[in-house]
């Protein structure tokens, strides 16, 4: 199961620092956009500049993912926009764009209201979104067996809250990957963090 680890900041010197401090740690990050509209914080709300040796996949919290997209989309492997703001128009779109399809949905949204026809990936978050270090909710893993059920190529995603002891539940719940923050941002000792967590898988 692969462990992407993430990174939420508010400027460029913030940036840096998580970029020197996660050094080693893995080859592709997992980037948090919030607009302070769709969820209350603001985070990368700046022209950011990224190390060209990383992948990187991002999470837009936001209302307008389109315009985003457009301005920003490029640099991007996976691009998860939150279900509750978009339709199949822009799943068609984001096809067009020669991206797969991924979308984020919230601990209270339910997957019966979500139309998974053009979906490759989600994003199951198991925290009220925005916020590092925000209360692990274990309900939402339910819907990974809910998804699969529908379509079992989707690739599902977890995030918020992860650490040794809840990466367990999502690798029983059947999550094909996790996202891990703070846990490993907020640890003096990265590397060790990440390692932690992969002994939790075993």
């Amino acid at each position: 199961m692969r462990i992407y680890p993430s990174l939420m900041v508010k400027n460029q010197k913030e940036l840096n620092i998580l970029f020197k401090k996660l050094d080693g740690v893995s080859k592709e990050f997992h980037i948090d956009i919030a607009d302070g509209l769709f969820v209350p914080s603001k985070v990368f709300q700046f022209d950011f500049k990224l190390k060209s040796k990383y992948k990187y996949n991002v999470h837009l919290m936001i209302k307008n993912p389109k315009k985003w997209v457009q301005k920003y989309g490029k640099r991007f492997n996976l691009i998860y926009v939150h279900a509750e703001v978009i339709d199949d128009s822009f799943a068609m779109w984001m096809k067009e764009q020669k991206k797969k399809v991924c979308i984020a949905v919230k601990p209270e949204t339910k997957i019966s209201e979500i139309n998974l026809k053009y979906v490759n990936h989600v994003l199951v978050l198991t925290v009220h979104p925005g916020f590092y270090g925000a209360k692990y909710l274990k309900a939402p893993l339910k819907k990974i067996a809910q998804i699969k059920q529908k379509n079992s190529k989707i690739k599902v995603l977890v995030d918020g809250g992860m650490n040794p002891s809840t990466i367990k539940d999502a690798k029983k719940a059947g999550a094909d990957a996790v996202v891990s923050g703070s846990f490993i941002s907020k640890s003096e000792n990265p590397k060790k963090a990440i390692r932690e967590l992969r002994e939790g898988l075993k």
